[in-house]
């Protein structure tokens, strides 16, 4: 079962989230911040990380080239509202591999997820 670590300040976006991702067959482990994130990607080793980029502590961006120091093949997605376009390139060249737009569909979600671990 892939393993997949969630981190969002928004406690409704991970529920929402964890929800959509369990019924499909992944494991999901959850993070409220960047900082947490990189504590947890350590221990946890998931196959793929949906990170938000703006939190309280640590942002996306900071956690996802931190993640990438610790491993240089991590999958990271970023989760991100409309209008963030340059954090999002930002994110890219930290070392995400790809981006959703939130509020997200579903199906996007789960095709972007399936696209990096099957």
């Amino acid at each position: 079962m892939p393993k997949i670590l969630l981190v969002d300040d928004a406690a409704f976006m991970r529920m929402r989230c964890s929800k959509l991702l369990t019924e499909n067959g992944y494991e999901v482990a959850e993070a409220e911040n960047g900082q947490e994130a990189v504590a947890m990607y350590q221990t946890y080793r998931p196959d793929l990380v949906l990170m938000d980029i703006t939190m309280p502590v640590m942002d996306g961006i900071t956690a996802t080239r931190e993640i990438k120091n610790i491993d240089a093949d991590a999958k990271v997605v970023m989760v991100s509202a409309l209008g963030q376009q340059t954090m999002v390139i930002e994110a890219i060249k930290a070392g995400a591999k790809d981006f959703v737009v939130k509020p997200f569909e579903p199906d996007k979600i789960l095709s972007t997820v399936r696209k990096f671990v099957g």
